[in-house]
């Protein structure tokens, strides 16, 4: 395979980049094409793009009117994503190219120990500047995602955070008296009843009321649920 590595500061438009010796004539459009593609899907990753394209090493035709799209849609690609290339008017003619895509950006990272079973709170946090792509699967990017939940096993300091690192606090208990509140589009009816499992902000849980009827609702906040109809 030949390597093509174009680094690009993230600008209000694109820069298209001269492109470099190992690129032919034939790879111009091509190139220019899966870069712009790349930049866009990549662009709310960091301050900075690093992307490195690999073009098969067999020599092919010229592709026309390069149309790329990701592998596997949907993800935000960073790290080794694979992308086709529709090449033609008709698009039949597809190719495929290997892409290492590293983004420089900020991550947040705790600034002192945290015992396990801990809640973390937004002074535990800093935000440290690395390359995202080098970062464990599963890292936290967003301060917000992790204020409030509660450590599963002790944590350092200015090391990533991973999801499987903090379980949510729970914000209802089983066997709870609680608040339920009925929301429709003209009418909002409180009621009270009692928690059947535990439950943490966004979770569903069963609610029995006095008359023994029981509902699922959305936990929103200690000991108070909605139901939306």
């Amino acid at each position: 395979m030949r390597l093509i590595r174009l680094a690009l500061l993230l600008p209000l438009t694109l820069a298209l980049l001269p492109l470099p010796a190992a690129a032919t004539a034939d790879d111009t459009e091509l190139l220019q094409a899966v870069h712009a593609f790349l930049h866009e899907q990549a662009s709310t990753l960091g301050d900075e793009l690093i992307i490195e394209l690999r073009l098969p090493s067999a020599r092919l035709p010229a592709c026309e009117s390069p149309e790329p799209f990701l592998a596997r849609p949907g993800d935000v690609p960073l790290g080794r994503v694979s992308v086709g290339v529709r090449c033609g008017s008709d698009g039949r003619q597809v190719r495929y190219l290997q892409a290492d895509i590293g983004a420089l950006g900020e991550y947040p990272v705790l600034t002192a120990p945290l015992a396990a079973g801990e809640t973390v709170r937004r002074e535990h946090l800093a935000m440290q500047s690395g390359n995202l792509a080098e970062l464990p699967n599963r890292t936290l990017l967003d301060i917000d995602e992790i204020v409030g939940q509660v450590a599963t096993r002790p944590l350092s300091p200015e090391q990533p955070l991973q999801a499987h690192q903090f379980r949510s606090l729970p914000l209802v208990e089983r066997n709870q008296r609680v608040v339920v509140e009925a929301r429709g589009a003209a009418f909002r009816i409180t009621r009270e009843g009692q928690a059947l499992e535990p439950g943490a902000m966004g979770d569903r849980v069963r609610v029995r009321f006095d008359s023994r009827e029981v509902v699922t609702a959305e936990v929103v906040g200690e000991g108070t649920l909605v139901v939306d109809f």
